[in-house]
């Protein structure tokens, strides 16, 4: 299917989605926030610049969007327009990703990835079994984890 957009609306369309303060991110920290849980945002000192730093837990959380990290959902489907760009952009991303998730586990941090098709779509989970998951890997001793939806086949 032809993209409906032309190219310079597309690339202003484009353009203008967020890195930080998404929806889901600001999801996971309300209901962390209100569970008593202090972070900071974006740290750059720290590999990858998680979205939430817990300092005094040494862990981290990434909030990604199933589009842009690849993920393995039905959320993610590879465009048909520009197949080889979009492919080589979500395979540099998934390399970084991976990167960021060796280095901070090297330093010492726990790691745990939200995955936005876990908080919307046919496969979201419920907020408060979404936030609880967080809580218990936050305060726990889990090196790394992942929190996705539930599959739809």
């Amino acid at each position: 299917m032809a993209d409906v957009h032309t190219p310079e609306q597309r690339q202003r369309n484009m353009s203008r989605i967020r890195g930080r303060d998404t929806k889901p991110e600001m999801i996971v920290r309300r209901g962390l926030h209100a569970r008593g849980l202090r972070y900071r945002l974006q740290d750059r000192s720290l590999p990858g610049r998680p979205d939430l730093v817990f300092p005094k837990y040494r862990a981290v959380i990434f909030v990604h969007g199933c589009f842009w990290h690849g993920h393995n959902c039905p959320m993610f489907h590879l465009p048909a327009t520009r197949p080889d760009f979009w492919q080589t952009k979500i395979s540099g991303n998934q390399s970084r990703d991976a990167k960021a998730l060796q280095d901070l586990l090297a330093s010492g941090w726990r790691v745990l990835t939200v995955w936005e098709c876990c908080l919307k779509g046919r496969g979201r989970m419920p907020l408060d079994s979404m936030i609880d998951d967080c809580f218990t890997f936050i305060v726990g001793t889990q090196q790394t984890a992942d929190i996705s939806g539930r599959s739809s086949t």
